[in-house]
């Protein structure tokens, strides 16, 4: 009998919380798994990757009996400690073709472009009420080594109405923004921003609404294979006939997923409202902006007028395992308050009301993976978001419902299933060092390429590194 135990995870206390998950005033809506109970599909981890999984299946599967269970409570993992950024595949379409494929990659990027109409429509129906803003998201340079960034995916962008992408002048860019840091760029018009905390605890309630079980407040410690799969909880064991893990950066408590991914996070701050501000700077609209240094830079204004801003850190969990200072960490986000004054020197007086961090699980490839544990055709997984998974994990949903529900269907064939294209990673202690390494060369190389220097060579994880955007 095959067993796998999950760490249990490190649950932020309320001062340690996002500023969204305290402005939306997320805490748990369900009670704990307290008795024994049976279910035909089970979910661990109750974020957008999870929600949109037991929403597909009940969408697919009206009478399935579907339960998630949650660590802490709903969105209050990486789901609701984002950048709220929303945007296309389309960003990643030179990555997609080399993973899956011409055809299949513009296809998976019209199902994101998809997911954000979708999510355009649950808001204007009334059933979440999530701030989505689709102002654009625009990709820019604020230093020479940034120019050309978006150069792979614009050369590819074949999207049925025309290009998704666009070149971005200098003038629109300080126009919009109010900042003259960045130069140029590339805009995606039907993009933008979220309240990521909304969201989640809004898919929460859609998904109470269409008969999910959730159980907040209820780590899952083990899973005893099957069939039927058993996962022990403090209070209780939940039966079940299949699993999906959807847990994030938690995956990697399973040995066969940590050799393909790395957790790191990425760190945020938000500073007090400054409406009268920014409006002066001519920043009044909902757009979500990225630098593309190597530990991407990503800011965002709130309707209220605050300015969210977060900058990839380059820490690793050793063995993968993330601990509480992934959900804060010392330091105020000294480094995100220099990149704000660099960015809007207007904002030097501005006062930062809110800092924290985010666990976001990565692969060597940028791009999410799913499929089944080995030998375990009744466990499947989705990991790997990359810190972008606001319009790409409803598609997550529809693949692993496809895997759950053992259809042959586009989904379940994606060339995004399945471990064997993938790259492992070395084992630590190597994989640790080696990463500590990185992130030393990148900040040396980020801070002088700011300043027009010549930064050195940064090594293979620093490519692409588009960690915690949304």
């Amino acid at each position: 009998m095959t067993r796998y135990t999950l760490w249990k995870p490190a649950i932020a206390a309320p001062e340690d919380r996002s500023f969204w998950l305290k402005d939306a005033g997320g805490g748990p809506a369900t009670a704990p798994l307290t008795a024994d109970a049976i279910c035909d599909a089970a979910i661990i981890g109750g974020g957008y990757a999870g929600l949109w999984t037991a929403l597909r299946l009940k969408e697919q599967a009206p009478d399935l009996k579907v339960t998630v269970l949650e660590a802490d409570f709903c969105g209050s993992g990486a789901s609701g400690r984002n950048g709220g950024q929303v945007h296309t595949w389309y960003a990643e379409l030179d990555l997609l073709t080399k993973l899956v494929g011409p055809t299949e990659a513009l296809a998976l990027c019209e199902a994101t472009a998809e997911a954000i109409e979708e999510l355009a429509a649950l808001q204007a129906s009334g059933s979440i009420d999530m701030d989505l803003r689709l102002d654009g998201w625009m990709w820019t340079a604020s230093s020479r080594a940034q120019e050309g960034a978006w150069d792979g995916a614009l050369a590819l962008d074949r999207a049925p109405e025309g290009p998704r992408l666009a070149p971005l002048s200098g003038a629109e860019i300080r126009a919009r923004t109010g900042s003259a840091a960045s130069y140029t760029g590339v805009v995606e018009r039907r993009a933008g921003t979220v309240h990521p905390a909304k969201l989640a605890l809004g898919l929460r309630a859609l998904a109470l609404a269409r008969g999910v079980t959730i159980h907040e407040s209820t780590p899952v410690a083990e899973i005893v294979a099957g069939p039927p799969c058993r996962l022990r909880c403090p209070q209780a064991t939940l039966t079940a006939g299949k699993v999906v893990l959807a847990a994030n950066a938690w995956a990697s408590a399973v040995p066969e997923l940590r050799r393909y991914l790395y957790i790191v996070d990425s760190q945020l701050i938000a500073t007090e409202p400054v409406p009268d501000k920014l409006e002066a700077l001519g920043w009044t609209g909902g757009e979500s902006i990225c630098d593309a240094q190597a530990h991407v830079l990503y800011y965002q204004r709130t309707p209220p007028g605050r300015v969210i801003l977060g900058r990839g850190s380059g820490n690793v969990a050793y063995g993968g395992k993330p601990d509480a200072g992934f959900n804060r960490r010392p330091g105020g986000g000294a480094d995100n308050i220099r990149e704000l004054r660099r960015l809007y020197p207007e904002l030097a007086d501005a006062r930062v009301e809110h800092d924290w961090a985010g666990p976001i699980d990565c692969m060597a490839e940028h791009l999410p993976v799913f499929g089944h544990l080995a030998g375990q055709p009744h466990i499947f997984f989705g990991v790997g978001f990359n810190g972008t998974g606001i319009a790409q994990t409803p598609v997550a949903g529809r693949i692993l419902a496809s895997l759950v529900l053992g259809r042959d269907d586009r989904w379940s064939r994606s060339g995004l299933v399945g471990l064997k294209r993938r790259t492992a990673l070395p084992p630590e202690p190597i994989r640790y060092l080696g990463a500590r390494i990185v992130r030393h060369a990148i900040r040396q190389r980020n801070d002088a390429e700011i300043e027009n220097r010549t930064g050195g060579a940064a090594g293979p994880l620093a490519v692409r590194a588009h960690a915690g955007r949304g």
